[in-house]
């Protein structure tokens, strides 16, 4: 999709004709949901004739996004109940963690396996993040003040894990210095970013790191924490954000695996450079990018997830498809 194909009249009329709008990102959030989210609630929100919330389904959120403009707004709960739904970051429906049955959704992300949920879909998957797709969007319909660009801004920082991902360009570039020129503050962001870690992530990731594995002539790496391990160190779902790419960075490894054991299952994030592992968690129903992906598996035990999953990436064979 480019700029000339963009739906930016569609996505107008649709947002001017709703007398009340509900933004949502998905579970679990990250910066890049939640940045989106609010980005456009901070541009929605300035017309006082509609209604407009932003909501998460999740009651956990990454504390140290609590900076972003109109943080504190975020609901757990939509208040309309026939409300126009913008959906920001989300690959499928179900990860909004809403019965969105028969509503009107635009659809917002940049995420290759986006199952094009919406009535209208924007979903740019050579965008570096989904905060990209919404300022390509938008900014043809609203102008992009500083609130809005922070958030903007915040959710492109953290997709693109500081602009080394290889989903960078030269049009990435573009974008951070035009919401840098409309008042993103780049050093106050990396400063939440990169200082205001809590006591109980540092205490998983010590617990994690202790489970570090080898296989394959080192080139996967996995990490694994327990119920256990959460339960002693008092960590949220936000504390294991970033967990996964202490395995990447070793010299050796092409693909790095981090299990979770929660509540409701082994959930697995995969990270790579070059390895597509997007098709690992599409064969067990997630999704995700070419190089980040992840789903959630519900009848195995820790290890025995881990051992399916090495498995299944040989099975795969995409360690030879680099």
């Amino acid at each position: 999709m480019i700029l000339e194909s963009l739906p930016c009249d569609e996505v107008k009329n649709k947002i001017e004709s709703a007398h009340s709008i509900t933004i949502l990102s998905h579970l679990n959030p990250d910066a890049d949901t939640l940045g989106t989210a609010l980005g456009i609630y901070t541009l929605l929100s300035k017309d006082k004739s509609k209604k407009v919330e932003v909501v998460n389904a999740s009651m956990a959120l990454p504390l140290y996004l609590d900076f972003l403009p109109n943080f504190k707004k975020i609901k757990h709960h939509m208040d309309y109940t026939d409300s126009l739904i913008l959906s920001c970051d989300c690959g499928s429906v179900d990860r909004l963690g809403f019965d969105l049955k028969n509503r009107d959704i635009i659809n917002i992300d940049h995420h290759q396996s986006n199952t094009r949920y919406g009535s209208i879909n924007v979903v740019i998957a050579q965008h570096a993040s989904a905060s990209q797709v919404a300022f390509t969007l938008f900014k043809e319909i609203y102008p992009i003040e500083a609130d809005a660009a922070t958030c903007f801004y915040a959710a492109l920082l953290s997709d693109t894990k500081y602009f080394t991902t290889n989903s960078v360009n030269e049009e990435v570039f573009n974008v951070a210095k035009d919401l840098v020129k409309a008042g993103a503050l780049p050093d106050e962001v990396a400063y939440h970013f990169t200082q205001r870690k809590s006591l109980s992530s540092l205490r998983l990731l010590e617990k994690a790191l202790a489970s570090l594995a080898l296989s394959h002539d080192a080139s996967i790496a996995t990490l694994m924490v327990t119920k256990e391990d959460i339960e002693a160190t008092g960590a949220t779902i936000p504390d294991m954000e970033g967990i996964v790419d202490h395995a990447r960075s070793l010299a050796t490894v092409e693909v790095a695996l981090f299990a979770m054991e929660l509540e409701d299952g082994i959930r697995i994030s995969l990270r790579s450079e070059k390895v597509d592992v997007s098709k690992v968690a599409m064969a067990f129903g997630g999704g995700g990018h070419k190089v980040a992906a992840g789903f959630t598996l519900s009848q195995c035990g820790l290890q025995e997830s881990i051992d399916t999953i090495l498995k299944k990436i040989e099975e795969l064979g995409i360690m030879d498809e680099k």
